[in-house]
């Protein structure tokens, strides 16, 4: 991580939304239901990327604050909560080591959108999560989330179609290894102009499922840990979830 992988997609990053700033209302309940219930009032966002989840949390009327490891992806977060009005704290940091970057202690901290699988082996996850659970009130959470999952790892599909409107479509090309996964990302803008697309690809080079994150999780000094496999906290199941979301408690 410590070259840009996000330079030269930041920009587009967001056209996995309909508009910024506008949220699943089953994704806004399952937050708001999740901060209320484990009284999450200050919350980090370790892997902000755009901010479209601080434009989330901060709606919530959370106090919140965002880090991430690419310039170009906070670049583009200041950017889009600079045109809705906001003026959230945005601070470039490395996931693995926040104590060096926040003092307070969070009653949440999030790593959304599969960023956890960014880390190359497990001794950086560990590393990654031992950070996260070391700005944690005790008594907080961490969430994860990732469409990484075991029922996807099992059927390994070559194409996934992510995005699909009348003028841009997005489409995944995944290329499976042992332990690892490379995402070609192909954005396709529908025009009358031949050959307008643009290709992008990261890879996830040690991929983590449910049994691996429980592991990890407890072995960073974690306790309980509740697995989900949709926003409508719908139990995690290895054969049929498209959704591994872990919240873990300090």
């Amino acid at each position: 991580m410590t070259s840009d992988l996000y330079e030269g997609f930041a920009e587009r990053y967001d056209l996995f939304f309909a508009k910024f700033g506008e949220h699943d209302p089953v994704v806004v309940e399952f937050f708001s239901k999740l901060f209320a219930e484990n009284e999450v009032r200050k919350v980090l966002d370790c892997a902000c990327g755009t901010g479209n989840d601080l434009h989330l949390f901060h709606s919530l009327g959370c106090e919140v604050i965002g880090s991430d490891i690419s310039d170009s992806m906070l670049a583009q977060a200041r950017k889009n909560l600079s045109e809705c009005g906001l003026e959230i704290p945005l601070r470039k940091a490395d996931y693995r080591e926040l104590r060096r970057h926040f003092d307070g202690q969070f009653d949440a901290v999030v790593c959304l959108s599969t960023s956890i699988l960014h880390m190359p082996n497990e001794t950086e996850v560990l590393r990654a999560l031992k950070s996260m659970h070391e700005v944690l009130r005790e008594g907080g959470i961490l969430v994860l989330s990732q469409g990484t999952t075991d029922k996807m790892w099992k059927e390994k599909p070559r194409f996934i179609l992510a995005v699909n409107r009348k003028d841009f479509s997005r489409l995944f090309v995944i290329d499976y290894f042992d332990q690892r996964a490379r995402y070609n990302v192909l954005d396709i803008f529908h025009s009358e102009e031949p050959g307008d697309f643009k290709v992008w690809s990261t890879e996830y080079p040690y991929v983590l499922l449910r049994d691996d994150q429980e592991r990890l999780l407890k072995a960073s000094a974690f306790g309980e840990v509740d697995f989900h496999g949709s926003y409508h906290f719908d139990p995690y199941d290895k054969k049929t979830s498209n959704l591994l979301i872990a919240v873990a408690r300090e």
